[in-house]
């Protein structure tokens, strides 16, 4: 009976590493892309290559640890930020931004996923599933405090956003997120 918390301490400090890893390897991936050296990442989360390959035996399991947890964190952030935020456009637009976030991290994703077609989809998938249903509740909840036009789709604006992402990291002149910001003021009433 002693030995249960000590392997709950183990599995929450093995989750604790992971989230670690999962971090500072999106943060490789921000500034380097997908194809970052993995000592980089390593060095980053200040674990061994070792520790790496231990969670993560392939740069693909790495990969989809990462935007996996990523949308998780985005999913999870909306309910927060509307419950939290002074305003239901303002939890919006914050949002927007950690999906805009999101969105620059992803980069080198497809090229990187090419050889596996399904896994792919499937992440795609679970992107759509678990962030779908997150923009909605927050346009839903700025039209109806009369913040924002009732006429936008959750998919509409989400692609709308991926669009306007698309490309920045190849212009040092074009700036995304000013951009959205942009777009999410545009989602205004009239008044």
């Amino acid at each position: 009976m002693d030995e249960e918390p000590a392997v709950r301490t183990k599995r929450a400090d093995a989750r604790r590493n992971e989230e670690s890893l999962l971090g500072a390897a999106a943060a490789v991936f921000v500034a380097a892309g997908v194809d970052a050296p993995v000592r980089d990442i390593a060095a980053k989360a200040g674990v061994g290559m070792g520790t790496i390959y231990r969670h993560f035996p392939t740069r693909a399991d790495l990969i989809v640890a990462v935007y996996r947890h990523q949308i998780d964190a985005c999913a999870e952030a909306g309910p927060v930020l509307l419950a939290e935020g002074p305003t239901p456009h303002a939890a919006l637009g914050r949002w927007i931004e950690l999906f805009v976030d999101f969105l620059v991290t992803k980069h080198g994703l497809a090229a990187a996923m090419r050889s596996d077609e399904a896994g792919f989809e499937a992440l795609h998938s679970l992107f759509l599933e678990r962030l779908l249903p997150v923009c909605a509740q927050l346009l839903s909840a700025a039209a109806e405090a009369g913040e924002i036009r009732a006429d936008v789709a959750a998919y509409e604006l989400m692609r709308g956003v991926g669009n306007l992402c698309i490309g920045a990291e190849h212009d040092e002149h074009y700036d995304a997120r000013r951009l959205v910001s942009l777009l999410i003021t545009g989602l205004r009433r009239p008044r």
